[in-house]
Order: C-alpha cells, then sequence, then structure tokens
C-alpha cells in the first residue's frame, strides 16, 4: 500500500502498519537519520547503473536480476554527448579529483535553457583538466551505494531545491527557504535578502570571514513545537580548546590522497545560521538523557553524541548526520572512497540498534558540485534575478531559482521497498516534508518549498517490513563476511 500524505488519512493508515504508529504519527517510522553528503550529481555516481564495468583489481558489481532502469547515460549520450567532450569512466585509482565550480549563475548557464551542453565552459574546475566535469564513477568505486540500491530504495528524479552550493542546500533542507538573510546584500553571497551562496553562520564561533544569519522558522523549531528529540551531528563539531571564550574547532584528518583536511565546516552545518537553534560555543550535552532534548547544546552536537544517544537507548526520533570533512565527499578534499566508509561505518552500526526497526535514512546530497548531469528538472520557482541566466519572472522572492541540479537520494529501511528506483519528482526539501507530515509539524511557511515538495513515501511500503539487513565492508563496498 502507498501511504497517503492527507493528514486526515494518518490514523487509517497506522492501523494498516502492524499498529507501530502512535498518535499523531503517520507511518511505522519512528526515528529519521539523514546522512547529508556534499557535492555529488546524480550522473556522478549512478550513471550506468546497474552496470560497472568490472576492471581487473577493482570490486566487482553484478546487479541482480530484474533490477529496474534508471534514467542514466544512454549509448548516446557516452558516444555522441552535446557538450565539448563525452562522459568518461572515472576508475577507483581516480577517486580523488578536483572540485568543480557550483555557483548559482554557473550552473545555470551550464544547463543552457534545458539544452544541458555548456559544462565544459561554465562549471568544469579553472584548475584542472575542464573535460574532467564530464566525468563520472560506477560500482566499482561507488559499490556500497549501487549495493545498498540493490536492497533498498533510490530515486532517479531528485533534485536540489535551487541552483548553488553547500550552504543553499543546507538551508533548504531544514527550513525551504533561503529568504531572510542579514546583511541581505552580501557581495557573491545574498541578494535582496535571499542567500544564493557560500558564507560560515553568524551564530558560530569556528566561523571565518563574512558570516551571515537566517531569519524565520526551520525544522528544528517545528520539532520543539512538539516536544520531539531531534538534532544536528556533525564530524569535529566538538572543540578542541577555547580561547577567549570563544571555541575553536582545531581537529583535522587525512584522507586517501594523504591530505590533512579540517573536521569542522561551519558553512555546512544550517541550524547555526538561527538564533533560536544554535550552539554558538559548540558546547557539549550534559549528559547521554540529554542529547535530542533542550539543553545547552541546543540540539547541536558532534558525531559522537549521536552515538552515545544511540547506545543509551535515546535515538533522537530525527537525526541530520555530517561527516567530517575528509569523509564528506566533496571533491578536491575528500572522495567516494573515504566517504565510502563513513557511509558503511554508519549504516552497519545502526543496522545493529534494537531502533532500526522502526528507522528510515536517507542518504542525500547538499549540491551537484556542477558535475555533469543530463537531466533538467521542472522549474518550480522562477526567478528573474541579475544572477539568473533564464528563470523566467516572478513577484516571489528573488535567487531561488529550482529545481537545480539532480542529485541522488537512497532510503535504507526495514520498510523500503527492496530494488526499486522511484521516478517521482522531490527535492530536499521532501525530506523536510516527509518529516513534518510524518509527525503533523505544520509548514514552514512563507514561501518555503516544502509547499511544493513531492512525497517520498514511494520509496517505502508501509503495509508490510522487509527487515532487511545489509551489512558491508567499509573498504570494498561488499557484503562483509
Amino acid at each position: 500500500m502507498k501511504l497517503p500524505m492527507k493528514p486526515e488519512l494518518a490514523l487509517a493508515v497506522c492501523a494498516l502498519a502492524l499498529f507501530h504508529c502512535a498518535a499523531g504519527r503517520a507511518s511505522p517510522i519512528r526515528h529519521v537519520v539523514v546522512i547529508f553528503q556534499e557535492n555529488v550529481s546524480f550522473d556522478h555516481y549512478f550513471a550506468t547503473y546497474p552496470n560497472a564495468l568490472n576492471e581487473p583489481g577493482e570490486p566487482l558489481f553484478h546487479a541482480s536480476k530484474n533490477t529496474p532502469s534508471v534514467n542514466g547515460l544512454n549509448e548516446y549520450l557516452l558516444q555522441h554527448n552535446p557538450n565539448a567532450v563525452n562522459p568518461r569512466r572515472l576508475a577507483r585509482r581516480d577517486a580523488m579529483t578536483c572540485d568543480m565550480e557550483h555557483e548559482y549563475t554557473a550552473e545555470q548557464l551550464a544547463y543552457h535553457s534545458g539544452l544541458m551542453d555548456k559544462f565544459v565552459e561554465y562549471t568544469a574546475s579553472k584548475h584542472c583538466d575542464p573535460g574532467q566535469v564530464m566525468g563520472y564513477f560506477d560500482g566499482n568505486t561507488v559499490t556500497a551505494l549501487w549495493n545498498y540500491a540493490q536492497r533498498f530504495s533510490m530515486s532517479d528524479n531528485f533534485y536540489g531545491t535551487t541552483f548553488g552550493p553547500s550552504t543553499p542546500g543546507a538551508i533548504n533542507l531544514i527550513s525551504g527557504q533561503t529568504h531572510g538573510a542579514a546583511p541581505p546584500n552580501l557581495t557573491e553571497v545574498t541578494k535582496d535578502g535571499t542567500l544564493y551562496g557560500d558564507a560560515d553562520p553568524a551564530y558560530d564561533d569556528c566561523s571565518h570571514g563574512a558570516k551571515i544569519s537566517m531569519s524565520g522558522k526551520n525544522l528544528g523549531d517545528l520539532l520543539n513545537s512538539k516536544g520531539l528529540t531531534w538534532g544536528w551531528f556533525q564530524g569535529g563539531f566538538r572543540p578542541t580548546e577555547y580561547s577567549g571564550g570563544k571555541a575553536v574547532c582545531g581537529a583535522s584528518s587525512r584522507n586517501i590522497a594523504g591530505k590533512t583536511v579540517p573536521d569542522y565546516s561551519p558553512h555546512h552545518e544550517p541550524f547555526q545560521y538561527y538564533a533560536s537553534t544554535s550552539n554558538p560555543h559548540h558546547l557539549a550535552p550534559a549528559s547521554a538523557e540529554e542529547i535530542g532534548r533542550n539543553g545547552r547544546a541546543n540540539h547541536q552536537y558532534d558525531l559522537e553524541d549521536f552515538w552515545k544517544a544511540a547506545r543509551s537507548g535515546h535515538l533522537p526520533a530525527v537525526s541530520f548526520l555530517k561527516a567530517r570533512m575528509a569523509q564528506d565527499g566533496h571533491a578536491g578534499y575528500s572522495d567516494p572512497l573515504d566517504e565510502q566508509i563513513f557511509i558503511v561505518e554508519t549504516l552497519n552500526r545502526l543496522q545493529k540498534l534494537k531502533d532500526w526497526q522502526d528507522t528510515a535514512v536517507f542518504i542525500a546530497y547538499d549540491d551537484s558540485d556542477g558535475w555533469y548531469d543530463h537531466v533538467m528538472g521542472p522549474i518550480v520557482n522562477q526567478s528573474d534575478s541579475s544572477l539568473d541566466a533564464d528563470c523566467g519572472k516572478t513577484s516571489g522572492y528573488p535567487v531561488r531559482c529550482g529545481y537545480g541540479p539532480r542529485l541522488p537520494l537512497l532510503a535504507i529501511s526495514p520498510w523500503a521497498k527492496p530494488n526499486y528506483v522511484s521516478h517521482s519528482i522531490a527535492d530536499q526539501s521532501s525530506i523536510l516534508r516527509f518529516i513534518e507530515d510524518n509527525w503533523s509539524l505544520g509548514r514552514i511557511g512563507d514561501q518555503s518549498f516544502d509547499e511544493k515538495a513531492g512525497p517520498l513515501t514511494d520509496l517505502f511500503d508501509f503495509s508490510r517490513p522487509s527487515y532487511m539487513h545489509l551489512m558491508l565492508d567499509p573498504y570494498t563496498g561488499l557484503p562483509a563476511k
């Protein structure tokens, strides 16, 4: 049975879902975990799914029979692409790549009004081979994600809510609303009160350079109003010291290329932009029991705190997990192999919890990094600012052209449909809406994209759980022995 999103049908759905639903909850899901990674287009990771080249020396991937197809790169697009160069497969040895250009206007120019043929000119890295922007990995490198797609559910029609880099993507995830930024006209970051670029949050001791704040409501405010437990858990959030009364985020890690990378990125932490949900001094929770609840940490934590809560039986209702930078998948300082270690180790641990039976995990991304993708999503929100290439006319807030680039989305859960691909249109704010609807939180308001967001219930079958587990090797991405 496909779960309706209408609130008036929630009780009927609950009655049919093996009595796992509590009053006011629209599905059997009691815990949502969002693993929010960095800078990947759909084609960059799933262009040829489910067919991998299987070169010697790389982990082998063989798809299950009757694996559904995805809207990937067909033979014509691989051999006769309209861009300046054809797409190219990146082998496992090529995992560490350059960071591409992925600003708000550049991505629109690359899309060229839907012709999708100007990526080399506008989003290719200025510091390496411009043809690399057309690169894609297959199941011999992003092996774990392809194996999760085989066992659970994925979407091939999921988009960034708007065009642009990391910070707008993170803000759209938790509020669907990038308007309300201050200062309102900070060059290359905000325009007429709308955030469209990267800048560190004003309410964070570890921020540097230009800083912005956001007004309005976010998901944390909605969850707090219902007394639900929640938290954002990010690698490197715990300070290494305090200096002059301010937190210092000095932790670092090494990636597979041997480069030392800071663990914490302030502009990846969306709740720190809002006064109501920030933890400026990175204060630790007073106890494991406090994690997810109101306290001095104000729902903003280090990743270690998530596992403290999980081990003590206090898994929050809603958790956002952000890897330390070396493992977040962002090209230039991270990569698919370091990212795979984080994702697999996280999911292996989650599947061992007693709470796993009523948990839904979403693996999602903040932006495309400018990597080539051949699909242009529907423009559901127009914008005609001086920063827009061709996005129609609007009387609403400016610099919010969307949907933006197509991104990967996977749903990992005992309730996820096995080996299933959803073709329903959705975006980053669909995750926000899924949480809003599951706990009857209401909407953000003020032109938030949560009003437009497509549902994600197509990824699940709430009439019966499969109770599937899939333990993988974090280094190969293959089933663990």
